[in-house]
Protein backbone atom coordinates (compact mmCIF):
# COMPACT_ATOMS: atom_id res chain seq x y z
CA UNK A 1 0.00 0.00 0.00
CA UNK A 2 0.94 3.60 -0.46
CA UNK A 3 -0.23 6.23 2.02
CA UNK A 4 -0.24 9.76 0.68
CA UNK A 5 -0.29 12.71 3.06
CA UNK A 6 -1.64 15.64 1.09
CA UNK A 7 -2.09 19.26 2.02
CA UNK A 8 -3.62 21.67 -0.45
CA UNK A 9 -5.02 25.16 -0.43
CA UNK A 10 -8.80 24.95 0.04
CA UNK A 11 -10.49 27.91 -1.59
CA UNK A 12 -13.78 27.10 0.13
CA UNK A 13 -12.27 26.92 3.63
CA UNK A 14 -9.57 29.53 2.96
CA UNK A 15 -6.91 27.44 4.66
CA UNK A 16 -4.34 24.72 4.09
CA UNK A 17 -6.37 21.52 4.17
CA UNK A 18 -4.92 18.06 5.08
CA UNK A 19 -6.15 14.72 3.78
CA UNK A 20 -4.69 11.20 3.79
CA UNK A 21 -5.18 8.74 0.96
CA UNK A 22 -4.55 4.99 0.99
CA UNK A 23 -3.75 3.84 -2.53
CA UNK A 24 -3.80 0.19 -3.67
CA UNK A 25 -0.61 -1.80 -3.84
CA UNK A 26 -0.44 -2.56 -7.56
CA UNK A 27 1.78 -5.59 -6.93
CA UNK A 28 -0.97 -7.25 -4.85
CA UNK A 29 -4.30 -6.38 -6.48
CA UNK A 30 -6.00 -8.42 -9.19
CA UNK A 31 -6.27 -5.52 -11.67
CA UNK A 32 -3.09 -3.41 -11.43
CA UNK A 33 -3.95 -1.58 -14.67
CA UNK A 34 -7.42 -0.55 -13.50
CA UNK A 35 -8.25 3.00 -14.58
CA UNK A 36 -11.56 3.08 -12.69
CA UNK A 37 -10.62 2.28 -9.07
CA UNK A 38 -13.46 2.38 -6.48
CA UNK A 39 -13.14 4.95 -3.70
CA UNK A 40 -14.24 4.98 -0.05
CA UNK A 41 -14.42 8.23 1.90
CA UNK A 42 -13.83 7.16 5.52
CA UNK A 43 -14.75 9.75 8.16
CA UNK A 44 -13.42 10.27 11.69
CA UNK A 45 -15.32 11.00 14.88
CA UNK A 46 -15.19 13.83 17.41
CA UNK A 47 -11.72 14.74 18.68
CA UNK A 48 -10.26 12.84 15.73
CA UNK A 49 -8.76 13.88 12.41
CA UNK A 50 -7.47 12.51 9.10
CA UNK A 51 -4.92 10.36 10.94
CA UNK A 52 -7.31 8.60 13.31
CA UNK A 53 -8.16 5.50 11.26
CA UNK A 54 -4.50 4.97 10.38
CA UNK A 55 -3.29 5.36 13.97
CA UNK A 56 -6.03 3.43 15.76
CA UNK A 57 -6.65 0.48 13.41
CA UNK A 58 -4.91 -1.92 11.06
CA UNK A 59 -6.83 -0.43 8.13
CA UNK A 60 -3.81 -0.20 5.84
CA UNK A 61 -3.06 -3.89 6.34
CA UNK A 62 -6.70 -4.92 5.94
CA UNK A 63 -6.99 -3.52 2.42
CA UNK A 64 -3.54 -4.36 1.10
CA UNK A 65 -4.93 -6.75 -1.55
CA UNK A 66 -8.13 -4.82 -2.25
CA UNK A 67 -8.36 -2.55 -5.26
CA UNK A 68 -9.79 0.37 -3.34
CA UNK A 69 -8.74 3.97 -2.75
CA UNK A 70 -9.54 5.17 0.78
CA UNK A 71 -9.80 8.91 1.41
CA UNK A 72 -9.38 10.10 5.01
CA UNK A 73 -10.47 13.75 5.29
CA UNK A 74 -10.42 16.08 8.28
CA UNK A 75 -13.18 18.36 9.60
CA UNK A 76 -11.96 18.76 13.20
CA UNK A 77 -15.15 18.79 15.32
CA UNK A 78 -17.37 20.45 12.71
CA UNK A 79 -19.81 17.56 12.11
CA UNK A 80 -19.31 17.58 8.34
CA UNK A 81 -21.54 20.64 8.06
CA UNK A 82 -21.40 24.18 6.78
CA UNK A 83 -20.99 25.71 10.23
CA UNK A 84 -22.66 28.80 11.59
CA UNK A 85 -19.24 30.43 12.02
CA UNK A 86 -18.46 30.34 8.32
CA UNK A 87 -16.39 27.20 7.71
CA UNK A 88 -18.14 25.31 4.92
CA UNK A 89 -16.84 21.80 5.56
CA UNK A 90 -19.78 20.12 3.83
CA UNK A 91 -19.12 22.06 0.62
CA UNK A 92 -15.37 21.50 0.88
CA UNK A 93 -15.80 17.72 1.14
CA UNK A 94 -18.56 17.27 -1.41
CA UNK A 95 -17.59 19.82 -4.06
CA UNK A 96 -13.90 20.71 -3.80
CA UNK A 97 -12.15 17.62 -2.43
CA UNK A 98 -13.27 15.16 -5.18
CA UNK A 99 -11.99 17.54 -7.86
CA UNK A 100 -8.65 17.96 -6.11
CA UNK A 101 -8.24 14.21 -5.66
CA UNK A 102 -9.09 13.53 -9.28
CA UNK A 103 -6.06 15.59 -10.28
CA UNK A 104 -3.80 13.64 -7.93
CA UNK A 105 -5.35 10.25 -8.75
CA UNK A 106 -6.84 10.22 -12.27
CA UNK A 107 -7.52 6.47 -11.94
CA UNK A 108 -10.02 7.14 -9.13
CA UNK A 109 -13.55 6.33 -10.26
CA UNK A 110 -16.09 9.10 -10.85
CA UNK A 111 -18.97 6.64 -11.01
CA UNK A 112 -21.60 6.61 -8.31
CA UNK A 113 -21.70 2.82 -8.19
CA UNK A 114 -17.99 2.82 -7.28
CA UNK A 115 -18.10 5.68 -4.78
CA UNK A 116 -18.74 4.90 -1.10
CA UNK A 117 -18.75 6.69 2.26
CA UNK A 118 -18.54 5.49 5.87
CA UNK A 119 -17.68 6.85 9.29
CA UNK A 120 -17.77 6.33 13.03
CA UNK A 121 -19.67 8.33 15.65
CA UNK A 122 -19.72 11.93 14.36
CA UNK A 123 -18.43 10.48 11.09
CA UNK A 124 -21.42 8.12 10.91
CA UNK A 125 -23.66 11.15 11.01
CA UNK A 126 -21.49 12.82 8.38
CA UNK A 127 -21.56 9.78 6.09
CA UNK A 128 -25.36 9.60 6.15
CA UNK A 129 -25.80 13.36 5.80
CA UNK A 130 -23.47 13.56 2.80
CA UNK A 131 -24.91 10.47 1.12
CA UNK A 132 -28.51 11.60 1.59
CA UNK A 133 -28.00 15.18 0.49
CA UNK A 134 -25.69 14.67 -2.49
CA UNK A 135 -26.95 11.39 -4.02
CA UNK A 136 -23.39 10.69 -5.19
CA UNK A 137 -22.68 7.55 -3.16
CA UNK A 138 -23.94 4.06 -3.87
CA UNK A 139 -23.19 2.79 -0.34
CA UNK A 140 -23.07 4.58 3.04
CA UNK A 141 -22.18 3.01 6.39
CA UNK A 142 -22.29 4.18 9.99
CA UNK A 143 -20.49 2.65 12.98
CA UNK A 144 -21.85 3.87 16.34
CA UNK A 145 -23.15 6.88 14.44
CA UNK A 146 -24.65 9.93 16.09
CA UNK A 147 -27.68 9.46 13.86
CA UNK A 148 -30.08 11.15 16.25
CA UNK A 149 -29.68 13.91 18.84
CA UNK A 150 -32.68 12.73 20.84
CA UNK A 151 -31.95 13.22 24.53
CA UNK A 152 -28.49 14.64 23.83
CA UNK A 153 -28.92 18.36 23.20
CA UNK A 154 -30.52 20.18 26.11
CA UNK A 155 -30.33 23.61 27.71
CA UNK A 156 -27.88 22.21 30.26
CA UNK A 157 -25.53 20.85 27.60
CA UNK A 158 -21.89 21.68 28.29
CA UNK A 159 -20.24 24.09 25.84
CA UNK A 160 -23.48 25.40 24.40
CA UNK A 161 -21.59 28.01 22.36
CA UNK A 162 -19.79 25.22 20.50
CA UNK A 163 -22.96 23.38 19.53
CA UNK A 164 -24.73 26.53 18.43
CA UNK A 165 -21.66 27.48 16.42
CA UNK A 166 -22.06 24.23 14.49
CA UNK A 167 -25.83 23.87 14.16
CA UNK A 168 -27.43 27.15 15.19
CA UNK A 169 -29.94 27.90 17.99
CA UNK A 170 -30.22 24.95 20.33
CA UNK A 171 -34.01 25.14 20.47
CA UNK A 172 -34.11 23.99 16.85
CA UNK A 173 -32.65 20.66 17.96
CA UNK A 174 -35.03 20.38 20.87
CA UNK A 175 -37.83 20.67 18.32
CA UNK A 176 -36.13 18.51 15.66
CA UNK A 177 -33.82 16.01 17.31
CA UNK A 178 -33.05 14.19 14.07
CA UNK A 179 -31.77 16.51 11.33
CA UNK A 180 -31.11 13.46 9.11
CA UNK A 181 -34.86 13.25 8.53
CA UNK A 182 -34.63 16.53 6.64
CA UNK A 183 -31.65 15.18 4.73
CA UNK A 184 -33.72 12.12 3.81
CA UNK A 185 -36.18 14.36 1.99
CA UNK A 186 -33.40 15.15 -0.50
CA UNK A 187 -32.51 11.52 -1.16
CA UNK A 188 -33.35 9.70 -4.39
CA UNK A 189 -33.54 6.47 -2.35
CA UNK A 190 -30.91 4.70 -4.48
CA UNK A 191 -28.12 4.56 -1.89
CA UNK A 192 -27.65 1.39 0.15
CA UNK A 193 -27.22 2.01 3.88
CA UNK A 194 -25.60 -0.05 6.63
CA UNK A 195 -25.37 0.69 10.35
CA UNK A 196 -23.93 -1.04 13.40
CA UNK A 197 -24.01 -0.02 17.04
CA UNK A 198 -22.87 -1.72 20.22
CA UNK A 199 -25.57 -2.62 22.68
CA UNK A 200 -23.68 -0.94 25.54
CA UNK A 201 -22.91 2.17 23.48
CA UNK A 202 -24.32 5.43 24.81
CA UNK A 203 -25.70 6.05 21.30
CA UNK A 204 -27.58 2.74 21.15
CA UNK A 205 -30.99 4.32 21.75
CA UNK A 206 -30.29 7.01 19.15
CA UNK A 207 -29.35 4.39 16.53
CA UNK A 208 -32.48 2.34 17.16
CA UNK A 209 -34.63 5.45 16.89
CA UNK A 210 -32.89 6.74 13.76
CA UNK A 211 -33.22 3.44 11.91
CA UNK A 212 -36.94 3.37 12.70
CA UNK A 213 -37.59 6.98 11.72
CA UNK A 214 -35.49 6.91 8.55
CA UNK A 215 -37.37 3.78 7.45
CA UNK A 216 -40.56 5.83 7.66
CA UNK A 217 -38.95 8.21 5.16
CA UNK A 218 -38.16 5.35 2.80
CA UNK A 219 -34.51 4.93 3.85
CA UNK A 220 -33.99 1.22 4.47
CA UNK A 221 -30.91 0.41 6.56
CA UNK A 222 -29.15 -2.93 6.97
CA UNK A 223 -28.90 -2.56 10.73
CA UNK A 224 -27.11 -4.86 13.17
CA UNK A 225 -26.17 -4.72 16.83
CA UNK A 226 -23.95 -6.78 19.09
CA UNK A 227 -22.28 -6.40 22.49
CA UNK A 228 -19.97 -3.40 22.41
CA UNK A 229 -19.21 0.10 23.64
CA UNK A 230 -18.17 3.34 21.95
CA UNK A 231 -14.61 2.21 21.35
CA UNK A 232 -11.99 1.62 18.65
CA UNK A 233 -11.78 -2.05 19.61
CA UNK A 234 -15.23 -2.57 18.09
CA UNK A 235 -14.87 -0.14 15.19
CA UNK A 236 -11.74 -1.94 14.00
CA UNK A 237 -13.73 -5.18 13.93
CA UNK A 238 -16.79 -3.68 12.28
CA UNK A 239 -14.89 -1.88 9.52
CA UNK A 240 -14.21 -5.37 8.18
CA UNK A 241 -17.97 -5.88 7.96
CA UNK A 242 -18.25 -2.65 6.00
CA UNK A 243 -15.46 -3.66 3.62
CA UNK A 244 -17.09 -7.07 3.02
CA UNK A 245 -20.41 -5.32 2.32
CA UNK A 246 -18.94 -3.00 -0.29
CA UNK A 247 -18.70 -4.39 -3.85
CA UNK A 248 -14.89 -4.24 -3.95
CA UNK A 249 -13.81 -7.87 -3.59
CA UNK A 250 -12.39 -7.39 -0.10
CA UNK A 251 -10.32 -10.34 1.13
CA UNK A 252 -10.26 -10.79 4.92
CA UNK A 253 -6.85 -10.46 6.54
CA UNK A 254 -6.68 -14.06 7.69
CA UNK A 255 -6.25 -15.12 4.07
CA UNK A 256 -3.18 -12.94 3.58
CA UNK A 257 0.40 -14.18 3.76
Amino acid sequence: MAVFQIEYRSEILDLEYPVNVIYPDLSRVDKPDDTDIPVLYLLHGMSGNHNSWLKRTRLERLVRTTNLIIVLPNVNNAWYTNTQYGYRYFDALTEELPKVLQRFFPNMSKKREKTFIAGLSMGGYGAYKIALETNRFSHAASLSGALSFDGMLTESLDNLAYWEGIFGPIHQFQEQAMPLLESAELSDKKTKFLAWCGEQDYLFHQNNLAVEKLAEKGIEIDYSTSPGTHDWYYWEKEIETVLKWLPVGFKPEERLS
